[in-house]
């Protein structure tokens, strides 16, 4: 199958877990379009976080020294997508829950959450296959809540010897973090010498 800006009719079969795992090996990932269709997409140039040289806001700096948020993972996977969903516009269709809830169910996709007395306030979830993590989509109740999470995301990849964390696009906001951008063909090749290591995300 050819990837890269296709579009296909979002039908179960096609967001199978076996079709999901192969698109992220090639480099492809998807997203439902307006009219209900599943659009795959293979950015040029690639977003990327250098894992190892992270950078930490002096806003979220604070943040964490205040202790404030409890990071758990994978408690409310589902409860994770549906908020990063909650906004007027999103890519994130039942189709795309569904098939992402069977990928988490299989031990592949993960949810980082950012938790104040109880309260889901935070969060954020993505695909971890080898020493390459993908990151999906994030969301907040509180202000920094979602950073909080994906500093505890970095700490984890670090920790577990992870290679690669991909966002997809860049943005404003990711920026604050270190994110850069690589033309596509250096991000396979990263992509490549990451995809295949012995990575345990929940170790």
């Amino acid at each position: 199958m050819k990837f890269d800006i296709n579009v296909v009719k979002a039908t179960p079969s096609m967001l199978s877990a076996e079709l999901l795992l192969h698109a992220y090996r090639s480099s492809v990932f998807p997203m439902a379009l307006e009219d209900g269709e599943i659009g795959w997409f293979s950015p040029d140039p690639r977003a990327i976080i250098p894992i190892h040289s992270f950078h930490v806001p002096h806003g979220l700096r604070r943040t964490l020294k205040k202790q404030r948020f409890t990071i758990r993972i994978n408690t409310c996977f589902e409860e994770v997508m549906l908020a990063c969903a909650d906004r007027p516009e999103t890519w994130i269709s039942e189709e795309i829950v569904s098939s992402f809830c069977q990928l988490h169910q299989l031990g592949y996709a993960h949810s980082v959450e950012t938790w104040e007395g109880g309260e889901l306030v935070g969060g954020l979830y993505g695909v971890a296959l080898g020493g390459a993590f993908f990151g999906e989509s994030m969301f907040h109740r509180i202000t920094d809540a979602s950073k909080v999470a994906l500093h505890a995301l970095v700490e984890r990849l670090n920790r577990n010897g992870f290679g690669l964390l991909d966002t997809q696009w860049t943005t404003p906001h990711l920026k604050t973090f270190g994110t850069v951008e690589v033309p596509r063909a250096v991000y396979r090749k990263m992509l490549e010498a990451c995809i295949d290591q012995d990575r345990n995300f929940l170790a």
